[in-house]
């Protein structure tokens, strides 16, 4: 005991060299400084530590007409809705103001701005602003084109580069419909020289399946990944091979020919409703809190009730992550007029350059699954009515038709592509 008593004196006493203290300062300061990442990151995407959101507000100042005096300029209050559950920050594309007679503002745009409280505005529409998006969807329809290019039907991987000649269906039926279409739509060019883009016409699904490739398909193409606009469904902000803004969201959407029944009457007696595989630990973690539960109906394996009728009777269907962020289960939601609950971290979610999805969906932080039923029952009778109001009016935007149908999901991914043209064509 006495030798150890000695051996802990003499190295409290010692005199380290300075290379010595540098060996335990800088692991030190790693691990401090790793801490305050992990607690800023809880603290940003949580509200475990806070009963509530307050909407923080942006002060604007309002485009002025010409002839307009300097003096008249006032801050106008913007909602900066950081609450969180996005990994991105989309504000509404905000168009010139004027003054109206009664000291407010009103846009030259027919901007649709609401007064919450205390000032704050926040957009209940399902646009960020329609009128720009009907103006450049006028406009993209008379000038986009794309150049398509060319492959044998004998060629080594025509099952990959060629559309289907057969009805789409599955999980993955949107890379086969966007194809499908766009070959036969107004859209496409023989003349590369009109192009504003090239479309390189492969399969991602398909090759991963094929033998001859595999899943890691695109990592052997750095030069496809950072140069090319890719179309995936799996879009994460968290994967490397996805660059949120470059690439599209292509929305996952299984297939249904005719609207379901008593859409608007049915009645939905379940706060909130998910079925499907155990395949990642978010969805775990779901069962795990929930699976008991007599007003949040958490399911996996084989249902006993029609998967459309537990959508019909939920307020509320969950899109939970699984193996990718992405599932179908979002345009089934919108298809049986369900509000769609967002749990997947990292989704760049289809269309947000264009819907405003505050205004029909609900986000929550994968941390936040034990607070699922608190945040749910949060939102008030007219807020939900609002949601599910705007969730019938999205839906077009979620089905694929042969031939298309304007503004459904075919022309909404073009109009995606649209956005992303260079502004510069190559001769």
């Amino acid at each position: 005991m006495a030798n150890s008593s000695l051996l802990l004196y003499c190295l409290g006493h010692r005199r380290f060299s300075p290379s010595f203290r540098s060996f335990f300062f800088i692991p030190t300061c790693l691990a401090l400084f790793t801490s305050l990442i992990i607690i800023f990151y809880i603290s940003t995407t949580s509200i475990l530590f806070s009963g509530h959101l307050h909407p923080s507000t942006v002060r604007l100042k309002p485009h002025l007409s010409s002839g307009s005096s300097s003096n008249t300029q006032e801050n106008i209050p913007l909602p900066l809705h950081n609450d969180s559950k996005t990994p991105l920050v989309h504000f509404p594309r905000i168009s010139p103001l004027e003054k109206n007679d009664d000291g407010g503002y009103k846009s030259q745009r027919s901007s649709k701005l609401q007064l919450v409280f205390n000032g704050i505005y926040v957009n209940n529409e399902v646009f960020h602003d329609r009128d720009i998006f009907l103006e450049d969807y006028k406009q993209m329809n008379r000038s986009f084109k794309i150049y398509v290019y060319p492959h044998r039907r004998d060629d080594p991987f025509a099952n990959a580069l060629l559309p289907v000649d057969f009805e789409p269906g599955g999980n993955y039926a949107s890379e086969s419909y966007f194809k499908k279409v766009l070959m036969k739509s107004h859209f496409i060019t023989k003349d590369p020289t009109k192009a504003d883009l090239f479309f390189l016409p492969f399969s991602i699904a398909r090759l991963r399946h094929d033998p001859r490739i595999g899943v890691g398909a695109m990592k052997k193409a750095e030069d496809v990944k950072f140069n090319a606009i890719q179309v995936v469904c799996s879009s994460s902000y968290f994967l490397s091979g996805h660059i949120a803004h470059k690439d599209a969201s292509l929305p996952q959407v299984w297939p249904r020919q005719e609207d379901p029944p008593n859409l608007t009457s049915s009645k939905r007696k379940k706060l909130a409703f998910f079925a499907g595989s155990i395949n990642s630990p978010v969805r775990e973690r779901l069962l795990q809190v929930w699976r008991n539960d007599s007003e949040i109906s958490v399911h996996f394996g084989r249902l006993t009730t029609p998967y459309a009728d537990k959508l019909l009777g939920s307020k509320f269907c969950l899109h939970v992550k699984g193996f990718e962020v992405n599932t179908a289960r979002i345009a089934d939601s919108l298809y049986y007029g369900c509000v769609p609950v967002i749990i997947a971290n990292h989704y760049d979610l289809p269309f947000t350059d264009v819907l405003n999805w505050k205004s029909f969906s609900v986000v929550v932080a994968t941390l936040d699954i034990p607070l699922l039923k608190k945040i749910l029952k949060a939102i008030s009778s007219d807020k939900y009515r609002m949601l599910q109001n705007n969730v019938l009016k999205v839906r077009k935007h979620f089905q694929w038709h042969v031939p298309p149908v304007d503004y459904d999901a075919f022309y909404m991914v073009i109009y995606e592509l649209w956005l992303r043209r260079s502004s510069v064509r190559v001769s």
